[in-house]
């Protein structure tokens, strides 16, 4: 009989989707993305947009620093913030090149600084008495000597990006290894997130590119200091808000003190005082003392008498600093 036949999984299927409403094209699973696991978005893109603003702020004083210390006119451009697993970003790189591999203390792991032979030559020329303005082509990898000489440039691009990165968090940006070329580099699987930075250094006609990797775990582990650094931001604080603060600030007690600062005395000396003696303060009768609140110098006047009691007038408000 017709009615012992047994549906199929699919017949099945499609009947709930008729009951349902749901049309076979409208099926989630058709709708499905594929997901690459290799490549998971580990940052969000809030953090992401915070990383860029930190190392737009880190550019603009690169370009200060560098203009300084190679005493001619540095253009220092963000060009991009992305993530890459870490075998993409050294593909990225030309060899051969400058690398240098970063430890980030207190964190574990390191960092990667790269930086373009376009770039280098003309600041090594620079730095041994050239003008630095010829274009130089060289495809070579750099010597023992040419590696010292650029350790001050190295030098003042940490300090700055380590004073870039101080609002979120204490990171001691330090050179621990040079490379020259990035198939070399064993510091992250490949498969593992970076944060890839790219900045474009231009002196006069010259231009090169450094690009600087950062492990995306590390970044992640700060996202909450990057939270907080951002809600600092703020607008001003409403009326209510000043109120409330008011009302929490109200019951405080605060410790007023004024001290006449006397004289200095060893111990054998303040063991032979007696009933009678007088003490010489070096202390002007018309200079004016200081009133301490809670520790903090904060008023300067002069101690009187109302009745029986003792008062100090305010002549002066001292300044906050």
């Amino acid at each position: 009989m017709a009615s012992d036949r047994l549906l199929s999984q699919e017949e099945i299927d499609n009947v709930f989707r008729t009951v349902k409403g749901v049309r076979a094209k409208d099926d989630p699973a058709k709708r499905a993305q594929p997901y690459d696991f290799r490549r998971p978005d580990r940052i969000a893109k809030d953090q992401l947009r915070a990383i860029h603003l930190l190392h737009d702020n880190f550019a603009r004083s690169l370009a200060s620093s560098l203009s300084a210390y190679l005493r001619a006119y540095v253009m220092v451009n963000l060009i991009s913030v992305e993530q890459l697993s870490f075998l993409e970003f050294s593909q990225c790189l030309p060899a051969p090149t400058c690398i240098v591999s970063l430890s980030m203390r207190p964190y574990d792991g390191n960092s990667i600084l790269e930086m373009n032979p376009q770039m280098v030559f003309p600041i090594l020329e620079m730095l041994l008495g050239g003008t630095g303005k010829t274009p130089l082509k060289e495809n070579r990898e750099i010597t023992e000597i040419e590696r010292s000489i650029l350790t001050g440039v190295f030098r003042i691009i940490l300090h700055d990006l380590r004073e870039a990165w101080a609002p979120i968090t204490n990171i001691n940006f330090s050179i621990e290894a040079f490379e020259t070329e990035p198939q070399l580099l064993q510091i992250l699987a490949p498969n593992e997130a970076v944060v890839a930075i790219g900045i474009e250094i231009r002196i006069g006609e010259i231009a090169g590119m450094m690009n600087l990797g950062i492990p995306s775990i590390i970044v992640k582990m700060l996202r909450q200091k990057f939270d907080q650094q951002w809600s600092v931001r703020k607008s001003e604080s409403t009326e209510q808000e000043q109120e409330r603060m008011w009302r929490l600030l109200q019951p405080a007690q605060l410790k007023f003190d004024a001290r006449l600062i006397g004289p200095t005395l060893t111990v054998e000396q303040m063991l032979e005082l007696k009933q009678g003696d007088v003490l010489l303060f070096d202390y002007p009768v018309d200079r004016p003392m200081v009133l301490i609140v809670n520790g903090t110098h904060k008023y300067l006047g002069r101690i009187g008498s109302n009745g029986r009691k003792r008062v100090f007038q305010i002549e002066t408000v001292l300044d906050r600093e």
